[in-house]
């Protein structure tokens, strides 16, 4: 009796726990911190809000589909899948491609008012470009080629790219992984003004310590915090990193808290990555995906989590999920 009393007690202040924690951030900033945030198969996730509705992308679960997986809200608690015309399989595949599906997508506003994405098909970067985050959607480049090359370095991958808009609005470029789990660069190049063309005289080689894949570029007082991904996305060594240089293009020293976010010891967070970080109300988040089978067929799900930062680094990231497995014990 006593055991059955004191787990009613513990569920009890959960759920106080819990519905007090929601109710202040929706006060706050309207995000509600769920777990997990959106039910389905879903990784490698990106955000942008218009119009009092928030949008994610991201990928469908098990390793990409013929499109990608397409999430509306207007509340940040129920969440609405949508379909979107591109990218898709058929539409974005070229000489250079390999038979990898729809992945990884990056979705940012542009400076023109314009949203613009970076995705990865086939094993390279497609960029689209469309007035609506809905769509239509179409490639940005008018001969509908990819904008990185399967082949531009071949024995990197080139996936995972993620655009980052300076303060003097000077739009970068990252992206890069490595080839069979290991050798993972990390390459930048500065875009033009129509956030596709560049340079490639211009593209360096960024790869700061222990980096993988899925670059986040985050910008805090002057400093730049380059956010990465570390291990293997099928277990739970798949961990997010970070590390910090006075510029865009480093070169980067690993910062003292990293890794942020990793497999908890009771494994109820297991091998978080691929993230992006949005604001709120003043206050940053960590979107990321989590994996719930490491079977052959990996399937993840969606997390998301408040990001803090502190006397120039980041602080350790405490998953939501892994604070309710503690209080039910």
């Amino acid at each position: 009796m006593t055991y059955i009393f004191k787990k009613s007690i513990g569920a009890l202040l959960l759920i106080l726990v819990s519905l007090l924690m929601s109710c202040s951030e929706k006060n706050k900033n309207d995000i509600v911190l769920q777990d997990p945030l959106i039910n389905g198969d879903f990784a490698d996730p990106s955000i942008v809000e218009h119009n009092g509705k928030y949008y994610i992308y991201a990928t469908i679960d098990p390793w990409g589909a013929e499109e990608l997986g397409v999430l509306e809200s207007d509340d940040f608690v129920h969440w609405e899948q949508k379909h979107i015309n591109w990218p898709t399989k058929e539409l974005c595949t070229s000489e250079t491609s390999n038979s990898s599906n729809v992945w990884a997508p990056s979705v940012i506003e542009g400076k023109d008012g314009k949203f613009y994405m970076y995705v990865s098909v086939g094993s390279e970067v497609w960029a689209g470009v469309s007035e609506h985050p809905l769509g239509p959607w179409k490639n940005a480049k008018s001969d509908n080629s990819p904008l990185i090359k399967g082949n531009m370095f071949p024995e990197y991958h080139m996936i995972d790219a993620e655009v980052f808009i300076d303060d003097d609005k000077q739009v970068y470029l990252y992206w890069g992984s490595g080839l069979d789990w290991v050798n993972g660069h990390c390459f930048v190049v500065p875009l033009k003004d129509d956030m596709i063309s560049f340079d490639e005289a211009e593209i360096k080689d960024i790869t700061p310590p222990n980096y993988f894949e899925a670059p986040f570029m985050v910008k805090k007082g002057g400093t730049y915090f380059l956010m990465y991904s570390d291990g293997k996305c099928t277990t739970e060594t798949y961990k997010v990193r970070y590390a910090k240089a006075n510029n865009p293009f480093g070169p980067f020293s690993e910062g003292e808290n990293s890794p942020v976010l990793t497999t908890s010891k009771d494994r109820s967070t297991l091998g978080p990555g691929h993230h992006s970080i949005f604001t709120e109300g003043g206050q940053d988040y960590i979107l990321y995906h989590r994996i719930t089978n490491n079977s052959d067929q990996l399937y993840r799900e969606l997390a998301i989590d408040s990001l803090n930062f502190s006397k120039g680094e980041i602080e350790v990231v405490k998953p939501l999920k892994t604070m309710m497995h503690l209080n039910e014990n």
